[in-house]
């Protein structure tokens, strides 16, 4: 998805939402998060990544995010209430919108998360590089020991 958002923008912000929250549902530290994207958008140069924190205020939040990004030609989320407290100020597009149809991959966090607390397959379901630097700096371990349980016991209530 990012690479098709770079492919098809002169300039992508991509915003690291909740860079303020260290948690199972965002297991990796805003520094971490960074350098996985620069990994993943390894040969770009056409993007800048913004952290956007978040504010437990929805409205606050919206001014936040139009304070900081400004006047864009979309915006592009999955999230639903993102997406209902952005939708006066910008065009909104989902992701898979700027995904072609036979390049669509059907990974979420949540799956890799789920594989990561379960220590299954996840390196599968990410690029190679971004598994590497997991492993490489025992991310994997630390999740699992952090946030496993919390992760597999969700993960049984939503089932």
């Amino acid at each position: 998805m990012l690479h098709a958002l770079c492919g098809s923008a002169e300039h992508a912000f991509i915003g690291i939402g909740s860079s303020n929250r260290y948690n199972s549902r965002n297991p990796f530290t805003l520094e971490e998060t960074v350098d996985m994207l620069q990994l993943a958008l390894a040969g770009r140069d056409n993007y800048t990544l913004i952290p956007v924190p978040d504010l437990d205020d929805g409205p606050r939040w919206r001014l936040m995010v139009r304070d900081i990004f400004g006047t864009l030609d979309a915006f592009v989320t999955d999230n639903p209430y993102v997406a209902h407290l952005l939708r006066e100020d910008y065009l909104l597009l989902r992701p898979v919108a700027l995904v072609p149809l036979e390049a669509r991959v059907a990974v979420d966090g949540t799956m890799v998360r789920r594989e990561l607390a379960r220590g299954g397959d996840w390196r599968a379901l990410v690029p190679p590089e971004i598994a590497d630097y997991i492993t490489s700096h025992h991310l994997d371990e630390r999740f699992r020991r952090e946030f496993g349980l919390e992760t597999l016991a969700l993960d049984s209530v939503v089932s």
